[in-house]
């Protein structure tokens, strides 16, 4: 099952207010970019973020899987909670590249 556009859009009206918030499809699923920086996956309507060091503890409860076959293990972001979702943009926006 592919991520609806309604999904993606909902995605994008949580993180308003975080920077400027664009997404890109991308073989069938979505990359949403903050400031134009890669920060969160989405595949089948499910967000993903990379599991990074500096997540580690914000996320220690979060599930953990794989968005599409071959790719590395991400966490899973609830993206309706508001305070853990702003965390941890705040945490990746600064410290991920522009492309």
């Amino acid at each position: 099952m592919a991520t609806t556009k309604e999904y993606i859009e909902f995605v994008c009206d949580q993180i308003q207010g975080f920077g400027e918030v664009r997404y890109r499809k991308m073989f069938g699923e979505y990359m949403i970019y903050v400031n134009d920086k890669p920060i969160l996956l989405v595949c089948d309507n499910t967000v993903y973020i990379k599991k990074l060091d500096c997540l580690a503890e914000l996320m220690k409860d979060a599930p953990i899987a794989i968005p599409y076959p071959g790719a590395k293990e991400r966490y899973i972001l609830d993206i309706e909670n508001h305070q853990l979702t702003k965390e941890i943009i705040s945490i990746l926006e600064p410290i991920t590249p522009l492309p």
